[in-house]
């Protein structure tokens, strides 16, 4: 008779149940969207007016870019806490550089797009002046970003003398339709948003960029073994995360028309609290577009709403980023113990 007493298997059932939770974890983004969109149509009426949705996600747009860049940037184990001041040394330089080229150019579009050029190339610059200092250096990038952060804001407000720098009237005519202008009736903003999120998506999760930055943000070691250049592609997302800013900031700079050392403060935050609430993983190794753009939307309907009501001050909205970004990544840390 054999000692071996029969248990009865309950395994199926309990990967059932993890396997609903992982679900629930994958489109927990979606979910709470649709019921912040639920619960500010019934705080205020407008809330889910397409004027009021369209504003969102317009301005919601130009952080969205960011943080594409920024998904790249975590998923392969990196870290850019200088986004916000780039954009707005970026935007003072080539404001300086449109109006002194309007000289010879005029104020049409061939000194816009000449602009546009320029920045799109200090973008680039910068994003490889961060990875260089992370990879060929070996400094911490929390280290590097944050000792750029400093540079790129204290430059601008050197050349604005404290003040801010303007584009002339007659580029910003030209250049305003980059922001306020529509193609059958959505605006340019969001079409760039969703265009480039199409892209990463199909970058980070298609090819083989993208599955070499999971691999260096999982384990570094592990990818150099297996022949992945970690320091090429390091560097190649901090030049990606510097294109996206430069493309944010040729949005933005025809909203306003001027650049101040206030410009992109916080911006930094927005980025990684959406790419965080979106699901990639603050450590490295796993990113989604898709869910960036989810948190970037959370983000700027959350704001929305305190500006429709009178429940909370709009200067907490901050504070809410962080709490979020501290929830999130605690519930990264449970999920990741489970």
């Amino acid at each position: 008779m054999s000692d071996t007493i029969a248990v009865p298997n309950k395994l199926p059932a309990a990967r059932g149940r993890y396997r609903i939770g992982d679900h629930l974890t994958a489109f927990g983004p979606l979910i709470a969207l649709v019921v912040l969109l639920i619960i500010g149509g019934l705080i205020n009426e407008s809330f889910l007016s397409s004027a009021n949705l369209s504003n969102v996600l317009t301005r919601s747009a130009l952080i969205g870019i960011i943080a594409i860049g920024t998904t790249f940037v975590i998923t392969a184990g990196g870290l850019d806490l200088s986004v916000g001041a780039m954009s707005a040394l970026v935007a003072g330089l080539m404001i300086m550089f449109m109006n002194f080229a309007a000289a010879t150019l005029g104020t049409g579009w061939a000194t816009v797009l000449t602009g546009i050029a320029f920045a799109l190339v200090l973008g680039t610059m910068a994003g490889l002046v961060n990875g260089l200092l992370i990879t060929r250096w070996r400094i911490e990038a929390f280290i590097v970003t944050l000792g750029t952060m400093g540079i790129f804001r204290s430059l601008l407000t050197y050349l604005s003398n404290g003040g801010s720098i303007s584009l002339e009237s007659g580029l910003r005519s030209t250049a305003r339709p980059i922001y306020y202008g529509t193609l059958l009736g959505i605006a340019y903003p969001i079409i760039a948003l969703a265009v480039l999120a199409a892209i990463g998506e199909f970058v980070l999760w298609r090819t083989r960029f993208g599955r070499h930055c999971a691999a260096v943000g999982s384990n570094a070691d592990v990818a150099r073994y297996s022949a992945i250049n970690v320091n090429r592609v390091r560097i190649a997302t901090y030049i990606l995360q510097g294109l996206c800013v430069a493309v944010a900031t040729l949005i933005y700079v025809p909203r306003l028309g001027a650049a101040t050392p206030s410009t992109g403060v916080l911006w930094e935050l927005e980025a990684i609290a959406a790419v965080i609430i979106g699901g990639t993983v603050l450590s490295g190794g796993y990113g989604r577009i898709w869910g960036t753009i989810v948190g970037v939307l959370i983000l700027g309907l959350i704001q929305n709403v305190l500006n429709l009501t009178s429940w909370f001050s709009p200067h907490l909205n901050g504070s809410i980023q962080g709490a979020i970004i501290i929830l999130a990544v605690l519930m990264q840390k449970g999920r990741a113990t489970r």
